[in-house]
């Protein structure tokens, strides 16, 4: 009878006790030091932020890109910018110097900026699709549609979508119990890694998890299958080889993007039964590789891009080269 009394007291305790702070680990099963993994990801985030940072500018200062396509390029590569640095500072710290503890309220935070720039990522896609359907499908009506004042209400109902849909995750968690463990095994806070920590009924964090990423992904994606094959109905029906080209190459790109985010998901999602280490090495490609790789493709494949960078960098190239010479 006191064993039992006993066990009561110290399930109560439990229950009512919850871990303030928590710590990162990404890779616990892995062989190679944590500090030699902070020079490959060192150089990746570098790579994101001057392949965005340099697209982003490239924009913004040439009057030939003054258009609503471009603007929403540009604000894809500000929105790869701000969900990477809400991950990267924190993960290369503790890669490099171990300061990987972190409290639930900056845990929190950092999920909440994580989530709510990827819900406003798969919203902005669906805006660029928008702006695509009315180039092709309205042509004549195109600048009297997409206005910058349309643009930028289409935003901020996105961002608006984006804290109420991330909001409610964030604050659930918030009053949860986490007496399990303070061991995140992840390179940054997630709802599923801080749900496997809480004690008691957790089914409707997971409910409310599932709610989430389905309007995002199941919604959103449906949305956009069905704007592009009317985009790609209507192309096909231009008389106009060239344009037929053009508008087929631009819808390309944005396709090949849109593939890119959503592959990225599906693969997360995938992973589910793996190894810790391949889960986080799986959540790596779905943070990261779309950040680093939308640079090369918009940068390659969109013709207006790739000829303001070959003007631009291409002459400083010259006057280089002639300066040096000068000198000789």
């Amino acid at each position: 009878m006191t064993d039992l009394t006993s066990l009561t007291m110290m399930d109560a305790f439990n229950t009512s006790f919850s871990h303030t702070e928590f710590i990162l680990l990404a890779f616990p099963g892995t062989t190679v030091s944590r500090s030699v993994l902070f020079i490959p990801f060192l150089v990746l985030y570098v790579m994101i932020w001057s392949g965005n940072s340099l697209l982003m500018y490239r924009i913004w200062v040439e009057p030939s890109l003054q258009y609503p396509m471009y603007w929403l390029i540009s604000l894809l590569f500000a929105v790869n910018l701000y969900c990477t640095t809400s991950i990267m500072p924190k993960f290369l710290l503790g890669l490099a110097f171990g300061l990987n503890q972190v409290s639930l309220g900056g845990c929190l935070v950092q999920m909440f900026f994580i989530y709510s720039s990827l819900v406003f990522e798969s919203a902005l896609v669906l805006v660029m699709a928008l702006d695509r359907f009315v180039a092709i499908c309205r042509p004549l009506h195109y600048h009297t549609i997409m206005t910058k004042r349309l643009l930028i209400w289409l935003n901020v109902i996105n961002m608006s979508r984006s804290v109420l849909l991330v909001s409610p995750v964030v604050i659930t968690l918030s009053k949860a119990h986490f007496c399990r463990s303070n061991i995140i095994f992840s390179f940054a806070c997630e709802n599923l890694g801080l749900i496997n920590l809480a004690c008691g009924d957790v089914s409707s964090m997971h409910m409310l998890g599932l709610l989430v990423r389905t309007m995002v992904s199941v919604v959103d994606g449906g949305i956009l299958l069905l704007s592009y094959i009317k985009i790609l109905y209507t192309a096909m029906k231009l008389v106009s080889g060239k344009a037929q080209n053009k508008a087929l190459n631009t819808c390309g790109t944005h396709l090949m993007v849109a593939a890119l985010i959503y592959s990225c998901g599906i693969l997360s999602r995938l992973g589910l039964s793996v190894s810790v280490t391949v889960q986080n090495m799986i959540s790596v490609t779905y943070y990261l590789v779309p950040p680093a790789v939308n640079p090369l493709i918009y940068g390659l494949r969109v013709k207006e891009i790739r000829l303001c960078l070959k003007k631009s960098y291409g002459r400083n190239l010259v006057k280089e080269d002639r300066v040096g010479q000068g000198h000789t």
